[in-house]
């Protein structure tokens, strides 16, 4: 089977959600905002769920088309062929939002919905009430501008669930958005990488997994795997091919620092559970104390701000204090995501590259300084 897919990203990472796609076998990849969509067989799917570390899920697109109206939305549905998917046992929930269209009430959506498929299963199915006891197939809308996007979700629990943070500290990263920045920091199993603010490791594991060529969505379950058309040989397969990929390499290293002693703990059990707790080493430090480890190369941080942890002056101070001790020198490469717009100021200088990331619906900029600053 063909499938034309969709994953949905953060703002600001869909050329490097694009990239992963094409490395999986994805085809005619279209990018637009917030979005990543592409063409695959079964195989293609599976590893899009256990592979696309930037995705926050994997979806079957069914279809796309105006709707201003209840009627044109169920005469919309009704002419999907869920039947391809669909078993007269199955279930079928809908889940959904609306935006800046005619159709604003959400429940009566997807109660126009549902009974569009229930039309449609009665005229295939020859039947007049269906039990959804068996396979779960999450059907999800979206209306934006009167335009409808049907999909069929393949991912269940949301790919930024690895299930190596039970978990956190407060107001960690997600998981996708730490394995985008260190994509954009394009870490390398040479590197020696480092986090002064490694809170629950979420930077930290991330850029392992990257570095080691580990899926990071290798070990969970995703809801695709309860459908006929998907045979568990197939995921085993797949999964076995990627596991001999995983790489090894001898000097590539982590070090994570933190001033409170339970991210410190957080950290190591995080890394432990994600499978990389042999190369990641963490300590208890303030950032005041910092000090590059010996050949460290890069280093990658979400640094407490106004809004998360720390009152505006703390922050500010704070940034002053990295200002002292984290500046770049010998070709090391710095990487600060921050929401806070005056960072380059009190940190001391001004970035040689900013990208506009958000997180979660935080407006964010990723600060990258990768041009040596001299010794004084």
């Amino acid at each position: 089977m063909t499938f034309r897919l969709t994953a949905p990203c953060h703002f600001g990472l869909e050329k490097t959600l694009s990239f992963e796609v094409r490395r999986i076998g994805g085809e005619d990849i279209a990018v637009s905002d917030g979005r990543v969509t592409f063409t695959g067989d079964e195989r293609v799917l599976i590893r899009a769920n256990m592979c696309l570390s930037t995705a926050e899920r994997v979806g079957i697109l069914l279809s796309e088309f105006r709707a201003r109206t209840f009627e044109e939305l169920f005469q919309g549905v009704k002419a999907i062929p869920i039947e391809k998917y669909v078993g007269k046992f199955d279930r079928f929930p809908i889940k959904g939002f609306s935006l800046n269209s005619k159709l604003t009430s959400v429940p009566a959506c997807q109660k126009i919905i549902k009974k569009a498929m229930v039309e449609r299963m009665k005229s295939v199915y020859k039947i007049g009430y269906f039990q959804e006891t068996e396979a779960l197939f999450q059907f999800r809308f979206s209306i934006m501008k009167d335009n409808v996007t049907m999909t069929l979700d393949t991912s269940g629990d949301g790919l930024h669930k690895r299930g190596y943070r039970r978990f956190s500290n407060a107001a960690p990263i997600k998981e996708t958005l730490a394995a985008g920045i260190a994509d954009l920091a394009r870490i390398r199993d040479n590197d020696i990488v480092c986090d002064p603010f490694c809170g629950s490791g979420t930077l930290l594991i991330e850029s392992a997994l990257k570095a080691l060529n580990i899926p990071p969505c290798l070990d969970r379950e995703f809801t695709a795997m309860q459908w006929e058309f998907l045979p568990k040989e197939m995921w085993d397969e797949e999964r076995e091919a990627l596991r001999a990929n995983i790489r090894k390499p001898e000097n590539f290293k982590l070090y994570g620092f933190d001033i409170d002693p339970e991210a410190v703990r957080l950290t190591r059990d995080n890394a432990v559970k994600a499978g990389v707790g042999e190369y990641i080493e963490v300590k208890q430090r303030d950032v005041a104390d910092f000090t590059y480890p010996e050949g460290c190369t890069v280093v990658l941080c979400n640094p407490p701000y106004g809004e998360r942890m720390l009152d505006e002056e703390q922050a500010h101070e704070l940034y002053k204090v990295m200002g002292k001790r984290l500046l770049p020198t010998e070709n090391r490469r710095l990487f600060v995501i921050t929401p806070d717009g005056e960072f380059e100021e009190l940190f001391g200088k001004k970035a040689d590259k900013n990208r506009k990331l958000y997180n979660g619906m935080l407006m964010c900029r990723l600060y990258s300084y990768f041009k040596a600053t001299p010794h004084n």
